[in-house]
């Protein structure tokens, strides 16, 4: 049994992690063009990169339910063979990322004032992440979609088609970005024309790919049943969790990126590469997250609790070893990973004093990235939106109580404390109720055939 778990959690991680890689690896790409646009400005390219990618978090982390709640679902309906809800759950879930791009898109000039009176950066930062977010906002349609369409292909079992669909887009994304900015003489702009080319030619690809390898599902599409079949109670309760969920998370993400942004753009800076690190690892451990998400969802509509609950133990031990290379790295050669981010001798420097933080993150979220995967794939969202409320409440708390003369450690401080309270948390909520003892009533019940 053992083998045969690590084997089918390494069919989908693997794939899983080279595609999440692929997202920080542009992020940092975009930094680290920003911050060699010009050498005695470094610090302000790359904190207005910062604050223009904030922007779009603060409207994509809201819809990050488009790819967890359609995981889930999808994976449960997998485990049942349930072929007519895996169309369902797919329509109904690119329909929604339609619907939510165009109203982006219509909304774009006061979700900018919303987003950066939040954020509240200095006045060459906000032009500047103007200029990234009025270009970046008209990729919204396709980036929500993919996110609906690559849920929905690891919810089928399947992680080689999302990371050829993220390596192609990333890598066209890297292509288009460098020949705007050097080749056309775009300047800063020249990032954002990049983001939003790419994502178009992502979404063609997309659907490209559906209509070659499941053309006979898409076949059993129907109006009736997306908006009226089985399912459509459970379709939008989970995907109303998470976006609860994301919804504390980007408060707490906005809170900490304007307390970076009123300490000026040295803290700024430093804050904005050290979280580039943060989110390095976390697509690492969301590569183990989405081969539970799917993995889990399958042995749950299959009504397999024992094999569930060893696919659990097998995530946790790869996450360990991801986290222990990650934190070593981190604590070992701060100061050449960041000098790879900006020429800027003084952001570096800064950085470095902030290691054990980056240290220390791994440590303390690991636990809690695993069981996102396990918690999606049960669909016990509530559970997890709990978790989340309990520890950006501390956040708070402790951050409030620290001495303002901690300066910004205090915030990194109460930041590595609400991860390690998330991993606490979810951990109790597992133990507490393990799959395999719920009442048969709970389980999952096939329909929409």
């Amino acid at each position: 049994m053992t083998k045969g778990l690590n084997r089918e959690i390494r069919r989908i991680a693997l794939p899983a992690i080279v595609t999440n890689v692929t997202i920080p690896l542009l992020g940092l790409l975009d930094t680290a063009i920003a911050g060699h646009l010009d050498a005695s400005r470094g610090a302000l390219y790359i904190g207005a990169v910062s604050v223009g990618a904030m922007m779009f978090n603060l409207l994509y982390w809201n819809f990050g339910f488009l790819r967890m709640g359609t995981s889930g679902l999808t994976a449960q309906a997998y485990g049942r063979r349930d072929t007519g809800m895996q169309a369902a759950i797919l329509q109904r879930s690119t329909l929604l990322a339609l619907a939510i791009g165009v109203v982006i898109i219509a909304l774009q000039w006061p979700l900018q004032r919303a987003a950066l009176w939040v954020i509240g950066p200095g006045d060459d930062v906000r032009a500047l992440a103007l200029v990234y977010f009025y270009i970046g906002v008209w990729g919204a349609p396709p980036t929500l979609m993919m996110m609906s369409i690559k849920g929905w292909l690891l919810g089928m079992q399947d992680s080689r088609s999302p990371m050829v669909i993220s390596i192609g887009v990333n890598v066209l994304n890297i292509a288009v970005s460098l020949l705007a900015v050097y080749g056309l003489k775009l300047g800063f702009a020249g990032i954002a024309v990049g983001t939003v080319t790419a994502q178009w030619a992502g979404l063609l690809y997309c659907w490209w790919l559906l209509r070659h390898k499941h053309r006979g599902l898409l076949s059993r599409m129907s109006w009736h049943t997306a908006l009226r079949g089985d399912g459509l109670w459970s379709f939008f309760r989970v995907n109303g969790d998470i976006f609860a969920r994301s919804t504390l998370m980007m408060v707490l993400n906005l809170f900490f990126m304007a307390v970076g942004a009123r300490s000026g753009e040295m803290v700024l800076a430093v804050n904005a590469l050290i979280m580039q690190l943060f989110t390095l690892f976390s697509y690492f451990m969301d590569g183990i997250a989405m081969a539970g998400e799917a993995l889990v969802g399958k042995y749950w509509g299959m009504n397999r609790g024992k094999r569930l609950h060893s696919c659990v133990l097998r995530l946790f031990g790869w996450a360990a070893v991801l986290t222990v290379l990650c934190a070593t790295l981190y604590a070992a050669v701060p100061g050449s990973i960041f000098g790879l981010l900006t020429s800027d001798s003084r952001v570096v420097a800064a950085s470095v004093d902030y290691r054990w933080w980056c240290a220390a993150i791994p440590v303390a979220g690991m636990a809690a990235f695993v069981w996102d995967g396990v918690f999606i794939g049960l669909t016990r969202t509530r559970a997890m939106t709990l978790a989340v409320a309990v520890a950006v409440a501390a956040f708070f708390a402790l951050y409030a109580s620290l001495p303002r003369s901690m300066g910004n450690q205090a915030l990194w401080f109460a930041f590595v404390t609400y991860l390690a309270l998330r991993s606490l948390v979810q951990t109790a909520q597992y133990l507490w109720r393990r799959p395999g003892t719920r009442p048969l009533a709970d389980r999952p019940k096939k329909g929409g055939k």
